[in-house]
């Protein structure tokens, strides 16, 4: 009967073992590339299609997130050619499991590697709030890269509205709204690190590009994932998602939080196609 229990029990640990090694192995993946196409009614008679790309949750940290491994998807990213790419936060990661931490300029210096004609427009995310803000916003300076905190900016077509962190009661979604009507008409994207404001947002925007959430990052078979850092549950967990009026794309993001860990919820990006109503995108 002994013999039997340590068996069984052996068998658990390397079951449980074997399990940690796929979800580390799932963590160091390339990200999927997840692709969408929006045909807007107010899109400009003049504007060829454009394509966004969006990027959040890098995490960068050791041993699943190096600057080195972050640069390598970085030249995969850039031979997508998109037109425009939104960083939607949490760049860093101070997970204690962690065997380095990066500084704010090492993150960002690795972030400048990505090319698009529009540019590259970025928010803070939690994380980035928790450990240097400051900065983040000096180096994402240095580099030339609009940081967005409740502000909005034109680039190409767009009128790109900025939310600061919502999670860590940064945001101000009226300023930000104001900010977009002030430069005037054309589609408008609301770039924000968390999905949890698409609630209190009353106004139109062609789509809402966030982050935070990881997909759940580990996702159990059956019970679906064991956390989404979301206050409204599962509503706004992952994916292309239509909320009332709302169309918004929540990424699972790069890196990882807490544990180097993923488990059915594989890193990924968004690139996401938008030209006229009557076009075939």
């Amino acid at each position: 009967m002994i013999r039997w229990s340590l068996r069984i029990l052996a068998g658990g640990l390397l079951l449980g073992l074997a399990l940690i090694a796929f979800a580390y192995w799932q963590a160091l993946q390339p990200p999927i590339v997840r692709e969408a196409a929006l045909a807007l009614p107010d899109w400009p008679a003049d504007a060829p299609n454009r394509t966004v790309l969006l990027i959040s949750d890098t995490h960068v940290a050791g041993p699943d997130m190096p600057p080195e491994r972050l640069a390598a998807i970085i030249a995969q990213l850039n031979a997508l050619k998109p037109d425009l790419i939104l960083l939607a936060g949490d760049y860093i990661s101070e997970k204690r499991v962690a065997t380095r931490h990066y500084d704010a300029a090492r993150i960002v210096a690795a972030l400048a590697g990505l090319r698009a004609p529009l540019g590259v427009v970025a928010v803070l995310g939690n994380h980035d709030h928790w450990d240097d803000p400051a900065g983040f916003r000096r180096a994402f300076a240095a580099h030339g890269i609009p940081l967005l905190a409740n502000d909005a900016i034109r680039r190409g077509p767009f009128v790109i509205g900025g939310v600061d962190d919502e999670y860590t009661h940064h945001d101000d979604l009226p300023a930000t709204l104001r900010a977009m009507d002030a430069l005037g008409p054309g589609p408008r994207l609301l770039l924000t690190h968390t999905p949890d404001i698409v609630p209190a947002l009353h106004a139109p925007v062609a789509a809402i590009l966030a982050g935070h959430t990881h997909c759940g990052q580990i996702v159990l078979p059956l019970l679906g994932p064991i956390e989404t850092s979301s206050r409204y549950g599962r509503r706004f967990v992952c994916g292309d998602i239509r909320d009332g009026p709302h169309r918004l794309f929540v990424t699972a993001g790069l890196g990882t939080s807490v544990l180097p860990l993923r488990l059915g919820a594989p890193p990924d990006v968004w690139l996401i196609r938008f030209g006229p109503a009557m076009a075939a995108l």
